[in-house]
């Protein structure tokens, strides 16, 4: 049982604001698996190791997922995380934070809010703005 599952079943009404007050560093690792978008990389013999680099190369793959409507917002979600999570460990003074709805998205020190779970999802459905693009713009900010 992950993290989360833990502190839910002890704090069934809890917000994920809430959890991630508790334990920011146990919901960055719970954002950064990513096992569907890990899995499919992979299979495309592309090892996603939370560098720029691979998500230039997440860019490059043909995006077979557009072809089955029920893992394209699956796969879409993970790319986003996946994005953040490549921020949070490559950008100095991002991290991750949870709006009151739920919805993680990726701070930076400027205070910019990238909204990762949504700019993962439009790359999945039509491969642009590309992921290596947002993050160039997040080091930039």
């Amino acid at each position: 049982m992950n993290f989360l599952q833990n502190w839910r079943r002890r704090h069934p009404a809890a917000s994920a604001a809430a959890i991630y007050r508790e334990d920011p560093q146990g919901v960055a690792e719970v954002l950064s698996e990513c096992e569907l978008l890990r899995t499919r990389a992979w299979q495309n013999s592309l090892e996603l190791d939370d560098s720029p680099a691979s998500l230039g190369a997440l860019d490059q793959l043909t995006p077979r997922w557009r072809e089955d409507p029920e893992e394209l917002p699956w796969l879409g979600n993970d790319a986003g995380l996946y994005l953040g999570t490549v921020i949070v460990r490559t950008v100095p003074g991002a991290s991750w934070d949870v709006w009151p709805s739920g919805q993680p998205v990726v701070r930076l020190a400027s205070g910019r809010e990238i909204d990762v779970v949504d700019a993962g999802l439009t790359w999945a459905a039509t491969g642009a703005p590309e992921l290596f693009q947002i993050y160039a713009e997040a080091s930039e900010a």
